[in-house]
């Protein structure tokens, strides 16, 4: 599925208008305008993780949509790692997401050129003998820590 949109909508001042919308205007040391961007009209995202997540082929998104189509992308990992952490008797610590952004070299235009996704997962055996014994050693250290007083 491809979300971007494109095509050859007509002619601008110095070429073909690539991307409807966007301004025609050249900033200076650039080689074209955002209308007119082959880069940014080109541009795909594809995931490299092993998790059966969005993207696994690459995919043109638009700059305008790309922010939105990352974030949902990396909030499909963070939905995993609970699901995983959930099915093996797990908890997550921690799930963090950094959404990454550049300038386009030919046109100058920022966009968000994706994102990663860190997630710590805590896994508990109750069959391990050193996990039974910090069991049993905790409850003989708080037996009696947790005191209700009642008037």
């Amino acid at each position: 599925m491809s979300l971007g949109i494109g095509g050859i909508g007509g002619y601008g001042s110095t070429g073909p208008i690539l991307n409807p919308n966007e301004s025609d205007v050249k900033a200076a040391g650039r080689r074209s305008s955002p209308a007119e961007c082959e880069t940014c009209k080109n541009r795909k995202y594809q995931d490299g993780s092993d998790e059966n997540v969005s993207f696994k082929s690459a995919q043109h998104v638009s700059p305008e949509a790309a922010g939105a189509a990352v974030r949902a992308h990396e909030g499909e990992h963070v939905a995993n790692a609970y699901s995983e952490a959930a099915m093996n008797n797990g908890k997550v610590l921690n799930a963090s997401v950094r959404i990454k952004t550049a300038v386009c070299p030919e046109c100058g235009r920022t966009y968000v050129a994706g994102g990663t996704t860190y997630t710590q997962i805590k896994y508990v055996n109750e069959e391990n003998p050193y996990q039974k014994s910090l069991k049993s050693q905790d409850r003989a250290k708080y037996t009696g820590m947790n005191f209700d007083a009642v008037a």
